[in-house]
């Protein structure tokens, strides 16, 4: 879910409902986050000195989900979507914002990427691996890095967004 109707997780769910549960809230939260925003406040920088944007923020998170559910758990040799390589198992980042970037851009490729790492993600098991580094990754290990990751930059988009125009919360 990507939209900006953001639902509580369950309470009592399993394993693997609560984890994408939980990485479906916060996806839903940074969308929330950018709604209702101009093209150049998305572009704005607003907590200087940082150069963090929430364009770059969506562009990130398209970049690490193809890393994690397409390079990683499915092995896909998928260039990056926003700026150079960074090499195997990694991102190219997607934080710098190139001219021809716009919002509709990185939330179509966003919205792309989240919709093939739940298709990659629908046929495993949690303890299901995948090569990574010098060893293997689970399933269940991914989906709980995805929403620390989630988690971490909706808390810098809170701050962007308070920053661009007042709005807290979502």
């Amino acid at each position: 879910m990507t939209t900006t109707e953001r639902l509580m997780p369950p309470l009592d769910a399993d394993e693997r409902a609560s984890l994408e549960s939980w990485l479906d809230f916060y996806r839903t939260t940074l969308a929330g986050k950018c709604a209702g925003l101009t093209e150049d406040q998305l572009r704005t920088a607003s907590a200087p000195p940082s150069p963090l944007t929430l364009l770059g923020l969506v562009q990130h998170m398209a970049e690490v989900e193809r890393n994690w559910f397409r390079r990683v758990l499915a092995e896909e040799d998928v260039p990056p979507l926003f700026g150079p390589e960074a090499g195997p198992g990694t991102h190219s980042g997607g934080f710098d914002l190139a001219e021809e970037d716009t919002y509709d851009r990185a939330l179509a490729a966003w919205r792309a990427e989240t919709d093939r790492g739940r298709e990659n993600c629908a046929g495993r098991a949690l303890d299901d691996t995948a090569p990574f580094g010098d060893g293997r990754v689970t399933l269940r290990w991914i989906y709980t890095h995805m929403i620390a990751e989630y988690a971490r930059h909706c808390g810098h988009a809170d701050l962007l967004r308070e920053r661009i125009d007042g709005s807290t919360g979502v």
